[in-house]
């Protein structure tokens, strides 16, 4: 029995043209990988052409993640067992943080395959990183509710345990919808609470900025169809 292939976890950029976010060290293991399972098949190609050009891509297996239903976590396992490597590519960032590469790399573990996370842009961090916030206590929540009621509700329980616990709360929004979750968090959270915008990380018109509410208040940005990530500390 072949040994078990190693399920490498492959970085891609944040902003389509940031390639110096990306290591150098990638190209070898893109390289090292025959299969790969993405979130996107044509934006993960379009990736790989501009980090190791002289991939041909062809010659690689394909498959989309979706949501890892039962038929492609097999064919996932199939590959690792008869010791082929597998990279795993998420559309932005690293893949299995808030992102379906999660479950596969769960079926991994549970067969005792080798797991190598490689470095590379996380908008997460990356936001943490510029906000000044409480980066020894934080937490990523996601994406809150679309109901209006539902979602000033979980505001106000993010700001609640962030002042009781004095940690950073984390969490993004579809671009369409960033305007009206920040005109939310302006007219729910408390003026002195601090709220960080982190918007379009790596791209030439990146902006992260953190203020309190009773200062973002008199000059309200407008993030629509803008990649964001909010961030509050009480």
């Amino acid at each position: 029995m072949a040994a078990l292939g190693q399920v490498i976890l492959i970085p891609v950029f944040l902003y389509d043209d940031a390639v110096e976010t990306i290591p150098a060290y990638i190209s070898n293991a893109i390289a090292d990988c025959s299969v790969f399972f993405v979130e996107n098949e044509r934006t993960a190609r379009r990736f790989i052409k501009k980090i190791r050009k002289e991939t041909v891509i062809d010659d690689q297996e394909w498959f989309a993640i979706h949501k890892a239903e039962e038929g492609i976590k097999k064919q996932f396992i199939d590959r690792l067992k008869q010791g082929k490597n597998i990279g795993i590519l998420s559309e932005s960032g690293c893949p299995g943080i808030a992102d379906p590469g999660q479950i596969l790399i769960e079926a991994a573990q549970q067969i005792n395959a080798t797991v190598k996370p490689l470095v590379g842009p996380n908008s997460i961090l990356l936001a943490l990183m510029a906000s000044g916030m409480n980066g020894q206590k934080f937490q990523f929540n996601g994406y809150l509710p679309i109901d209006n009621l539902e979602r000033r509700k979980a505001l106000k329980e993010l700001e609640a345990y962030s002042a009781k616990n004095n940690c950073t709360q984390l969490f993004i929004e579809t671009p369409y919808r960033n305007n009206p979750m920040l005109k939310e968090m302006l007219e729910s959270c408390h003026p002195d609470t601090r709220i960080c915008i982190a918007s379009n990380i790596t791209a030439p018109q990146e902006f992260i900025k953190t203020k309190a509410v009773k200062e973002w208040k008199k000059q309200v940005p407008d993030l629509h169809k803008q990649l964001v990530i909010f961030l509050l500390q009480a």
